[in-house]
């Protein structure tokens, strides 16, 4: 019951036009073709778009207000969207409708300056240097270890995003340079460091491969049949080494990325280089690491500073 409530309320009872559909359709194409986004952030365009034409229901798309797409917004909210999730929301509206009026015409942009709801902040989870140090004594006991050992140190010598570790080939990987060639959000591509640590098991990994491989497979990454290793594999692995190692933090591929980013800034606080080799197309959202590596530094002048220790 509670369901069908929720649906009418975004005007579920309307179907969206055809007209809308098609436009819908074109507009994920165009990210797809034009754009090259990958298919996981299309899909999550998609499913956006599905939303907002169930909310416009018969409404057409050219005649829709601010104030309307605003109520839009705050229907959301009260069925306990997060603010976070309107804001996507409202930015895959805005760029639809700038494809509308690039594509077919569309003279206005109802999206166009509405904000969602204050969401609160909240910081990425790091794994300390103790725990990601512990985490990463795996033991190359046999060859799915020895791959694991070096994905992780990968992911932490260079923080990768899980998608950008995944779409690595052998040829991607420069020892001579020390440095890695990855393809991140939008098809951009950047280079970044890979550290001696991580270059050695990589190495290793690689003689390993060969043997492994099936004809044809250019992934860097394989799992036991020698066909390329998918994300949710390497989540599970990850989750198994850490069980394993006794960390009892929930980690997953990300946190390697956020740890990657607090303990490089820990050590010399080039906000501009980290967001170099993280791939930010703003410098906004490397800033939030400056909070985690506050943190650390409070700690230590907390523990460290005569006058810092609270009077008994």
């Amino acid at each position: 019951m509670k369901r069908r409530g929720a649906a009418a309320a975004t005007g579920d009872k309307a179907a969206p036009p055809s007209q809308a559909r098609s436009y819908a359709g074109g507009f994920l194409a165009h990210l797809s073709s034009e754009r090259r986004l990958s298919p996981h952030t299309c899909a999550n365009y998609g499913r956006d778009l599905e939303v907002f034409l169930k909310l416009a229901g018969a409404a057409p798309l050219g005649e829709l207000t601010v104030h309307q797409v605003r109520r839009f917004a705050a229907q959301l909210h009260g069925r306990g969207l997060s603010g976070r999730s309107i804001a996507r929301m409202l930015s895959a509206w805005r760029g639809f409708y700038a494809w509308l009026a690039r594509k077919h015409g569309f003279k206005g942009n109802p999206c166009l300056g509405l904000k969602a709801p204050r969401a609160p902040k909240t910081l990425p989870h790091a794994l300390s240097p103790d725990e990601m140090a512990r985490l990463l004594e795996i033991p190359e006991s046999d060859p799915l270890a020895l791959r694991d050992k070096a994905m992780f140190e990968l992911f932490y010598s260079s923080g990768l995003r899980l998608s950008e570790l995944t779409n690595l080939k052998p040829e991607d990987l420069d020892f001579g340079d020390g440095t890695v060639r990855v393809t991140g959000k939008g098809a951009k591509t950047r280079v970044v460091p890979v550290g001696s640590v991580a270059a050695a098991v990589l190495r290793r990994w690689l003689d390993t491969r060969a043997a492994l491989v099936c004809p044809g497979e250019r992934a860097l990454f394989l799992n036991r049949r020698g066909r390329a290793l998918g994300p949710r594999s390497i989540q599970a692995r990850l989750k198994y080494w850490a069980r394993r190692q006794g960390i009892s933090a929930n980690v997953h591929p990300h946190a390697l990325r956020h740890s990657f980013a607090s303990h490089v800034l820990q050590s010399c606080g080039d906000l501009r280089a980290v967001q170099e080799m993280l791939g930010h197309a703003s410098i906004s959202t490397t800033q939030v690491y400056t909070h985690l590596d506050f943190q650390h530094l409070a700690k230590v002048y907390d523990a460290a500073h005569p006058r810092a220790k609270k009077k008994k």
